[in-house]
């Protein structure tokens, strides 16, 4: 069953945590405030306009891996409101995400805008599949594209996601980003 962010990421250390801080009266509402996993127009538009993703998987001993995925601009794809895919990249060969997936599912993704200070969390229980082995989400995907040989396809169902507060996020700007703010300068 999918749930409000609250439920996956306020454990009682958290909630203890919260109120030694000043916080918990605040977040307790947000408890309540009922399920939210499915993605809407906005969500979708963010995270198919992102060219990077930060992902954190769990090993079978509990240790965390963070990983940054990268490709073109809309490499990952909304499936549906509640379904994430993308061809994952032949890289260094450690398979650490790919291992870690097999053994516990638990996936988080952090998707930042920089220039526009914006953070997207999602939660997510993912599963991988072979190029080749669904011809539908090769071609949604575009592994069939990728300048570097897809492996895999992984596919996230979300179980639920949040938006951050753009306190702390420095402003990055990417080469073209860069070149296009001068161009509207000049």
């Amino acid at each position: 069953m999918n749930k409000n962010f609250t439920s996956l990421a306020f454990s009682e250390s958290v909630k203890t945590q919260q109120e030694k801080y000043g916080t918990r009266k605040s977040y307790s509402r947000m408890e309540k405030s009922g399920d939210k996993y499915i993605l809407g127009q906005k969500e979708i538009d963010f995270i198919q306009a992102r060219d990077s993703f930060y992902m954190a998987t769990v090993n079978k001993d509990g240790w965390p891996y963070v990983q940054h995925r990268g490709g073109l601009k809309g490499f990952i794809h909304a499936i549906d409101n509640t379904t994430l895919a993308y061809a994952d990249l032949r890289g260094n060969g450690q398979y650490i995400s790919s291992g870690n997936i097999f053994s516990s599912n638990k996936t988080s993704l952090i998707l930042m805008d920089y220039p526009r200070q914006q953070r997207l969390k999602i939660w997510a229980e993912s599963r991988i599949i072979d190029v080749g082995e669904n011809k539908e989400l090769d071609e949604i995907t575009k592994a069939h594209e990728s300048p570097a040989k897809a492996e895999r396809i992984v596919i996230l169902d979300i179980q639920a996601f949040d938006w951050n507060c753009p306190q702390h996020i420095t402003p990055r700007y990417t080469e073209e980003e860069l070149l296009q703010l001068q161009r509207e300068m000049d």
